[in-house]
């Protein structure tokens, strides 16, 4: 029976890396001559050398860099030596960390291979892409290849249930919930990605330069589980010309209407970059997010709310930056911003009565249920998200914000624990009722029945509550809302 066959598929994501690495590193100083390290490659019949040296870093030297040195004319290649033209920092992972960890790590940043390493540090073996792929053709780094090779929409519908049976694999398997969700979030950029890329290919159209395709929401933020309804904008230089624009909105509204047929329901609030109103220049967003902060009408706080998380996905990505300090520094010179934020999020209470009673909802569509969205989820991104802009902290993971929260010790590390673990199970929670949905055909949604939970998931869930009311007195607390006139 072959290595591979010994686990089953849930298995597969805990085995440690150690136990598959079977690439001892092959070793160069960085005063190697490129034309030694390329005959050492050769006789190896390996594509990499790492680079080490005793007061450096360790780094990496690769085919890559080999092709960009020959193709840049970067001086005669006799002359030089591999700290000339080596990548500088090698990735590396400990030995104890689990395959779903090396492929989770390689396929969101397009890495091909890791260095695995002991408990002292030491370099111990190397992982590449070529190694994960033999192991199993169903890991993630299979299914994004496939995904850069469709060739149509209709493959990239069939893939997308591939993706299913892959997150629900890793959910069964007990995989850490944020490493799931941001491998989740990049499967679904890829396929975004990709239609882009179709669409030019096969019909023309194309985003102008001079623009930028911005997600929003939990797309933004990398938390996206599987995709619920789009929401996007687009943002351009105030130059562009009427054709451009023509060409633009184009592009918005065939992107919109691909991604409907990919199964990506259209927003029903219109949020979406084939709304005019989700579409404007650099000046315009800057205008009108001047106004969303200055008056905190509620349908401003919303819409803010929304794109305060933006992300370029395509086109220019300096868009990105120019947005998130504006809005930074936009909200810190409005004194009534961030008091009139955290009122309108503490409304949202988690639905958790005497006791630990779990409160379900008296009406609506989930009615007899517990939304999980409104009741904690909702205050939990809000939250965070508002005490992470205060010190500014833009755009990022629900995740990244309370890491540099905690680098700053603004929260008591107790607090946070707290925090992280309730987002941790409400997201968790989220996807497996999304996952139960999609495998009876059901429209997914974010209600729960609490009587037909195991009494650990119970306890679970009102641990979680707790956790999200301990982030609303902290509200309360730090903006002061109990001495402001209602």
């Amino acid at each position: 029976m072959s290595y591979e066959a010994a686990y089953s598929e849930e298995g597969l994501y805990f085995v440690s890396i150690g136990k598959i690495c079977r690439r001892p590193p092959v070793i160069c100083s960085p005063d190697t001559t490129l034309r030694a390290v390329t005959r050492i490659m050769q006789e190896r019949n390996i594509t990499c050398v790492v680079v080490a040296g005793q007061d450096q870093p360790p780094g990496i030297f690769t085919v890559r860099d080999l092709r960009r040195v020959m193709a840049n004319g970067d001086g005669n290649p006799a002359d030089l030596v591999v700290r000339d033209c080596m990548t500088p920092r090698l990735i590396t992972l400990h030995e104890d960390a689990y395959l779903f960890d090396a492929i989770s790590l390689m396929s969101r940043h397009n890495f091909h291979r890791v260095g695995v390493v002991d408990a002292g540090g030491a370099l111990v073996g190397m992982l590449t892409d070529t190694d994960l792929l033999t192991f199993q053709t169903r890991t993630p780094l299979y299914l994004i290849t496939e995904i850069e090779h469709a060739a149509s929409i209709g493959q990239l519908q069939r893939l997308s249930t591939r993706l299913y049976e892959m997150v629900n694999l890793a959910y069964r398997a007990g995989v850490e919930i944020r490493g799931v969700v941001q491998l989740l979030a990049h499967f679904n950029d890829a396929f975004t990605q990709r239609l882009i890329r179709l669409l030019q290919a096969n019909e023309g159209v194309v985003l102008p330069e001079g623009a930028a395709y911005l997600s929003l929401g939990s797309e933004g933020r990398g938390e996206q589980t599987f995709r619920t309804d789009q929401d996007s904008a687009i943002v351009y230089r105030d130059d562009l010309s009427a054709e451009q624009l023509a060409q633009l909105e184009r592009f918005a509204e065939r992107l919109i209407d691909g991604l409907e047929q990919l199964g990506v329901p259209r927003c029903p609030g219109d949020t979406m970059a084939s709304n005019p109103q989700w579409r404007r220049s650099l000046s315009g967003w800057k205008d009108i997010l001047e106004t969303w902060i200055s008056t905190p009408l509620q349908e401003n706080m919303v819409n803010f709310g929304m794109f305060q998380d933006m992300r370029v996905l395509h086109g220019e990505q300096r868009f990105e930056s120019e947005l998130r300090t504006h809005i930074y520094e936009t909200a810190r010179s409005k004194s009534l911003f961030f008091p009139s934020m955290a009122r309108n999020i503490v409304r949202f209470k988690p639905p958790i009565g005497m006791f630990g009673r779990l409160l379900v909802e008296k009406s609506g569509p989930c009615r007899g249920k517990l939304d999980l969205k409104k009741g904690g989820m909702f205050a939990m991104v809000r939250g965070i998200g508002l005490l992470a802009l205060e010190v500014g902290i833009v755009g990022g993971s629900t995740w990244e914000k309370i890491e540099r929260l905690r680098s700053l010790n603004l929260i008591s590390s107790t607090d946070l624990e707290a925090i992280e673990e309730s987002f941790n199970t409400l997201v968790r929670m989220r996807l497996g009722r999304q996952l139960s949905a999609r495998a009876a055909n059901q429209e997914a949604d974010n209600c729960i029945d609490p009587l037909v939970m195991t009494e650990r998931n119970r306890i679970q869930l009102r641990a979680a509550l707790r956790g999200v009311d301990t982030l609303l007195q902290i509200l309360r607390s730090h903006y002061k809302l109990d001495m402001i006139a209602r």
